[in-house]
């Protein structure tokens, strides 16, 4: 986990990014204090705990989807608080009469959370990804790729939360399962192979990683809706399977090819070496 503090106006939002999930967790607490317009902490928590209790007994999902992870409280102490993923925060906003509704709903979709944006506006979503990766230097081959692959992925996470998946940890178990059968290395490792850090593998992929992955996800969702797979033990046995069918195909590639397919390549920006000789600079 990596902490984070970023602003919204005058207010401090804490969040804290998931290397393992690639998600970040805002304050409940901070994004109700800017809801609510309230200077005193400790008012904007009082609000949460009865607005968390009124969606408790309604039934609402705003609470079951949050998480409680340690950030640094008022008093520079690292306590348990109340957090969120991007699409939860959505649904809590909705439920917080308050002029700052529509802002901060801008302002989260500014920091890059894309999935939420497709809940609001699929096509401005679609269109905003497209033109960042070609600026990035994406081919539009890749691009395509890229965008096919996501809405398998998404399919496939929409199947898992209907079907008694948690969205978060589970849902980061049961993709690094798929992964680690079809390319035989976990996503962590994967990417590690490709010098990254904070930034999701998907984007550093390959055209042909990228098919594998595709082909992993298909694979899973349609064994799990053909078996109507609900909770962690059927899921993850649709996922082994799944990802082993595109292992078969990404095997019988490389016996052809003579190519490995799971690569270190990236596409992270390259670096300039200074030649301290000459004063020369060399990519």
């Amino acid at each position: 986990m990596k902490p984070n503090m970023t602003l919204f106006e005058d207010y401090k939002i804490r969040r804290t990014y998931d290397e393992e999930t690639e998600i970040w967790w805002f304050s409940v607490i901070d994004i109700v204090q800017v809801l609510t317009q309230q200077s005193d902490f400790q008012a904007a928590r009082n609000y949460w705990k009865v607005l968390k209790n009124r969606l408790t007994k309604e039934g609402s999902e705003v609470v079951t989807n949050c998480n409680r992870l340690k950030m640094t409280a008022v008093d520079g102490k690292q306590r348990l608080t109340d957090v969120a993923t991007a699409e939860t925060l959505l649904r809590l906003v909705q439920s917080v009469p308050s002029p700052k509704s529509e802002p901060i709903k801008l302002w989260l979709a500014k920091v890059g959370y894309e999935r939420m944006q497709e809940m609001a506006d699929p096509s401005r979503s679609l269109d905003r990804a497209r033109k960042t990766w070609q600026q990035h230097g994406r081919s539009k081959k890749w691009t395509q790729q890229r965008m096919t692959g996501q809405e398998t992925r998404n399919k496939l996470t929409d199947y898992w939360a209907e079907h008694d998946i948690k969205q978060g940890e589970e849902f980061a178990i049961l993709t690094n399962i798929i992964h680690q059968e079809w390319a035989e290395v976990s996503v962590k490792d994967h990417k590690n192979l490709k010098g990254l850090q904070s930034q999701n593998l998907r984007d550093h992929m390959s055209e042909a990683e990228l098919i594998f992955t595709a082909l992993a996800e298909l694979s899973t969702r349609q064994i799990a809706e053909t078996e109507d797979a609900s909770g962690m033990t059927e899921n993850t046995d649709a996922a082994k399977a799944g990802g082993n069918i595109s292992k078969k195909a990404r095997e019988a590639l490389e016996a052809k090819t003579g190519k490995k397919v799971v690569s270190k390549g990236n596409y992270l920006p390259r670096t300039k070496k200074i030649n301290k000789d000459k004063g020369s600079t060399k990519k």
